[in-house]
């Protein structure tokens, strides 16, 4: 599993602090909500009918007790109890009042987590297979792998403002439990001589 090193400490604290910069100007009225829009989607938080919601990254689906005590603990603290797991292995806070917000994110941040490139015309949370590091089936872990593509993808100049979102999946075993045909960019490993490799998919 993946462990901040100073330098992500350093970026995602000081992305909390901007965007508590930001929140601020828009409660006391000096951002317009078009104004605010492009910020707000860069930390992950939509303006639905009745309330924000904050989509929280869990890059391939990994976390860790300490991890899943800090969202049980936001969910309890700033939300209604409780969060929606999505398909995309990210997960949902439905009701956290927009003043919150960068307190939600501290707390993220405490953990090794954030909302980075969750919402927008980004490159999204890098999926794997749900059974990753324990399917009998599988040829390799894919988590090394989709590591690499989240750290080479994150905040990157080229990837924030795509057409359209753009969707990864990687998968390390025959039987394709991340439904990578789904995604933009679906990877396989395969065997080649006797050798784990991975084979671009549709």
């Amino acid at each position: 599993m993946y462990d901040y090193t100073d330098f992500d400490e350093a970026f995602v604290r000081g992305r909390v602090a901007q965007f508590r910069a930001q929140v601020a100007r828009r409660l006391d009225g000096s951002l317009s909500e078009d104004e605010f829009r492009p910020f707000r989607l860069m930390n992950g938080v939509y303006l639905q009918l009745h309330a924000y919601m904050l989509r929280v990254a869990i890059p391939y689906g990994t976390l860790s007790a300490r991890q899943m005590r800090a969202l049980a603990d936001i969910a309890d603290r700033w939300d209604k109890g409780y969060g929606h797991f999505t398909t995309r292995q990210n997960i949902q806070f439905n009701w956290p009042k927009l003043g919150d917000i960068p307190d939600i994110l501290g707390a993220l941040a405490d953990v090794g987590m954030h909302a980075i490139q969750t919402s927008g015309n980004t490159i999204r949370n890098v999926t794997a297979d749900h059974f990753a590091a324990a399917a009998a089936d599988e040829i390799e872990d894919p988590r090394p792998v989709a590591e690499l593509i989240r750290q080479w993808s994150t905040d990157h100049p080229e990837f924030q403002f795509l057409p359209r979102k753009f969707k990864i999946a990687i998968t390390g075993s025959p039987n394709d439990r991340a439904v990578t045909r789904a995604h933009d960019i679906g990877l396989r490993m395969v065997r080649a001589k006797g050798l784990p490799g991975d084979r671009g998919g549709l």
